[in-house]
């Protein structure tokens, strides 16, 4: 491969991973094209690609950047998986899902927040991580809680003094009734 062919690679692999965060790494030796076609497709509907990249030039691409650190899960053959809105434990059940139904995938692991989580351990390690998603709506319940709360006990409360308001209201109405026809009885 020639120098200008080799600036032109890394060149578009420093553009495709500058916005990225999290990368998931596997061999994807030995799988064959309609295995390799499907997973591609599967991984594109979650909003994921997978690209094969030369090591050399992907360390080289990579120096500087939010990925700078990686390089330690390429060796051999290296399929990059990524997506820019896309957390790493997403990344990583994807990946558990594909070796699933494929046996001769190999898992590198998974880099994200400058922490490298190798092999099928890290991956499984980082699957189990809420997404941002989740975090996110943990994050809310957990300030929406005491408020609820609150909110419940308030409701109750008040509910039980409406409770309390209105059978004072019928007695009250009760007694209004009986009086009338106590005052009208000795008179006739």
């Amino acid at each position: 491969m020639s120098k200008y062919v080799k600036k032109l690679v890394m060149r578009d692999l420093t553009e495709r991973l500058k916005d990225v965060d999290s990368v998931g790494v596997i061999n994807p030796r030995g799988v064959n094209a309609t295995k390799n076609n499907q997973m591609r497709r599967k991984l594109r509907q979650a909003g994921l690609k997978m690209m094969v990249v030369k090591n050399s030039l992907a360390k080289r691409a990579l120096t500087e950047g939010k990925l700078k650190g990686f390089e330690v899960l390429l060796d051999g053959p290296s399929a990059l998986i990524y997506g820019k809105k896309t957390s790493a434990s997403a990344i990583a059940r994807l990946m558990l899902d594909q070796k699933k139904i494929e046996e001769k995938l190999e898992l590198r692991g998974v880099y994200f927040d400058g922490e490298v989580y190798p092999g099928e351990k890290g991956v499984t390690i980082v699957s189990k991580l809420p997404t941002r998603e989740e975090a996110l709506s943990g994050i809310v319940a957990a300030i929406l809680s005491p408020g609820r709360k609150l909110g419940g006990i308030l409701k109750g409360q008040a509910g039980k003094m409406a409770a309390i308001l209105k059978t004072v209201e019928e007695k009250a109405k009760e007694k209004e009734s009986a009086a009338p026809a106590a005052a009208a009885a000795p008179t006739a």
